[in-house]
This record gives structure tokens, sequence and C-alpha cells, in this order.
């Protein structure tokens, strides 16, 4: 966690240069969702996701900073079946395996960097750690559009030199375009993001520059006085192909401990959820 350690000092030497009150700020919340969707890819079934955040906000919002802890809790397998056989159209890995991941970020004016732990709690104790940057248009110009591009810099993410036998770092990234639209008379928020690997990644599943994303979210916002409720569905694509055998649709390769594989052979993936937030 040094990486993230030395981006918290800098950002709170950034943050006390601009001499702007600063105001304590925090988020809390949860959400349950049908299906456990990350970055196009379909990483479970029913899942309890609780988050936790605390930071500040400075010169009336326009510099955030924020720091906690992100939680899924699912089966792989989305209908919650264990140990079957592989002649019962089952993946027999199907088990329960939590996510915790720690994050924090700043928002600068429109300008955002930050840090994520993916710690996975599988017998192996897996991880990656990644940082990102991006922007959001919608500070200076009025308009939802932004970017972001992430890139795994330690952990699991290593690939395999064929002619040689070795490992070597992968650099696993992601370059993300969105666009929100908010009808704020009615607490409506439409969404779309494309997604795009730029070179070969096993966390991805390319072997070059792929779109590996493209999808689509509507999320209907109620706000009361303690917190707000929102009710959200997403579709997602994936143009690259969720196998790499064409001629075997029942191998999947998004996640090691699918269940049912006819589902997970799937291009398309979806999710409905329901969310508090304090």
């Amino acid at each position: 966690m040094k990486k993230g350690l030395v981006l918290v000092a800098a950002l709170m030497a950034v943050v006390c240069s601009a001499k702007a009150e600063v105001e304590f700020a925090y988020e809390a919340g949860a959400e349950l969702v049908s299906a456990y969707i990350w970055r196009g890819m379909n990483n479970g079934g029913l899942s309890f996701q609780p988050e936790a955040l605390v930071g500040f906000d400075a010169n009336e919002e326009a510099i955030q900073f924020r720091a906690g802890v992100w939680a899924s809790v699912g089966a792989s397998d989305w209908k919650f079946e264990k140990n079957k056989l592989a002649t019962d159209d089952f993946n027999p890995n199907t088990y329960f395996m939590p996510e915790v991941d720690f994050i924090a970020s700043l928002s600068f004016f429109g300008a955002s960097v930050g840090f994520n732990e993916y710690y996975y709690c599988d017998d192996g104790s897996t991880h990656n750690s990644e940082i990102w940057a991006g922007y959001n248009f919608d500070h200076f110009f009025g308009v939802g559009a932004y970017i972001n591009w992430y890139t795994i810099v330690a952990g699991n993410d290593m690939i395999s030199d064929i002619p040689l036998l070795t490992e070597k770092r992968a650099f696993s990234s992601y370059l993300e375009l969105g666009y929100d639209y908010t009808f704020e008379n009615i607490g409506l928020t439409l969404g779309a993001q494309l997604g795009m690997s730029p070179w070969k990644s096993p966390l991805y599943y390319n072997d070059k520059f792929a779109v590996v994303n493209i999808a689509l979210k509507i999320d209907k916002e109620w706000e009361f006085e303690k917190c707000s409720l929102n009710l959200f569905a997403t579709g997602s694509l994936n143009p690259d192909g969720m196998v790499t055998d064409k001629n075997d649709p029942d191998y999947n390769v998004f996640i090691n401990a699918a269940g049912d594989a006819k589902l997970y052979s799937q291009k398309l993936n979806g999710s409905i959820g329901l969310g508090i937030w304090f």
C-alpha cells in the first residue's frame, strides 16, 4: 500500500496549497445486484456490495478527496449451486469469493487521479494494484462526458512469454469513454460507456487492441432527508468476444469459476440493482 500512502500525502499537499475552505465529507451505502458486472465482464451472480468512503470537499466541491473500502459478497455461480459435475453442464469450481477493494481518489476541477487495490479472498489471496487518471468535462463545459485510463501496476497481472517460458508484467489497461445525461426534474440518468483494452492483456483476454465493452445504463434516484435510493439496470456487450476458442462456445475465459457455462459464453451481460446511500 506504499503507493497509496504516497498518493494520499501528495493529494493532501495539493489541497493545503490551495488555501480553500475544507469540509469533512463521507459516503456510505450498499447495492444489491442481480449480477456483478465489472467493465463488461460477468464476475458472478446475485451480490451484496457495500461501500464506505471518507474525505473532504474544498473550494465549493471543486476539489474532492475520498478514501475507503468497497466490497462484493456473492457466488461465482449465479444459481448458488455447488459440487456439480462437469457433465451436468456446470463448472465444478463454483464457490463464494468475496472481494474487498481499497480505494483513494482526488478530483481537482474536473481532473481526477486515483488508486485501487483489488483484493480477492480466494485460497491464494490474489490481488491487483491499479492507478488511474481521468477528466470529467461537466465541471467547465457542462457536458456529462468523461474519459478515464486505468492501468494495473502490481499484483497477479502477469503474461507468459511462450518462447522463453517466462512471465512479465502485462500492465493491463482500460480506456473508458463515457457520457451521462441526467433529467434533474425526475431524477433519471441515462449513461453510455465505451471500454477498450489497448494491448495484450490477461485481465481482459485480448491479444491486441480491442473494444471489450459497450454498455448502457439507466438509473432512477429518489432523494429523502436522510438517504437516497436508486434503482438501476445495465447492459453490456463485448464485441471482442467472450471466448478464446471460437469452436468451443462453452469455454469461458472471463471468470475462472463460472457457474452455468451457457450463461457465461454470452457476449451480452446485464444486471439490475437497488442501492441505498447516506
